[in-house]
């Protein structure tokens, strides 16, 4: 399994990141969607980077009080079922 990170400074590296993850387990935005139990098109605005008051504000109290935000993940070479 390859391991990826990314630094998240942005609702646009918010959603890339979770886009790239979303791929690597093979999921499309509607599988996600329905596993969260929200519209794919909620899928869709994040992964855009369309930024909401929420991202806004927890990125915004990071870089005032100096914290960094990184996302992990790992590619899923296993089928999912």
């Amino acid at each position: 399994m390859a391991k990826h990170t990314a630094r998240l400074r942005s609702p646009g590296d918010f959603g890339l990141a979770v886009q790239q993850a979303r791929l690597a387990h093979g999921l499309s935005q509607s599988e996600l969607a329905a596993e969260l139990d929200v519209p794919q098109s909620t899928i869709s605005e994040i992964e855009s980077g369309k930024a909401t008051i929420y991202v806004r504000r927890l990125l915004s109290i990071a870089r005032i009080i100096g914290l960094e935000f990184t996302a992990t993940w790992e590619e899923d070479d296993a089928p999912r079922d």
